[in-house]
């Protein structure tokens, strides 16, 4: 059967299987200074497989598509010395007033 016949998924599939224990590739991927390069090892990868892939395949097939991702991107949180970092800015709410009475909240029930 040929493996390159078979659907996206399955290639991929097949392509993660083999990346697995193999440890000059997965050196050069875990060295690589973005997503391009990484996807430039996986496609000599495929083509080795006689797998077919593309650019396109890889980049939105998960999961090598979210390996490219994690890549080009600092992680969401940061875990290590228990301060989590988070990648995106959030906006800082503001302060209550120790002065002013704090606002009750009302319950609009059924009674």
């Amino acid at each position: 059967m040929n493996p390159s016949s078979l659907p996206v998924q399955q290639r991929i599939a097949l392509l993660v299987e083999a990346l697995d224990g193999a440890e000059k590739t997965n050196k050069a991927l875990a060295t690589c200074p973005d997503g391009d390069a990484m996807v430039d090892i996986l496609l000599g990868a495929s083509a080795k497989l006689g797998l077919g892939l593309t650019r396109r395949d890889l980049t939105e097939t998960p999961p090598i598509r979210d390996w490219i991702w994690f890549k080009n991107n600092d992680p969401l949180v940061t875990v290590g010395d228990a301060k989590p970092r988070y990648r995106r800015e959030t906006p800082e709410k503001p302060k209550p007033d120790p002065s002013q009475p704090k606002e009750r909240k009302r319950f609009l029930g059924l009674f």
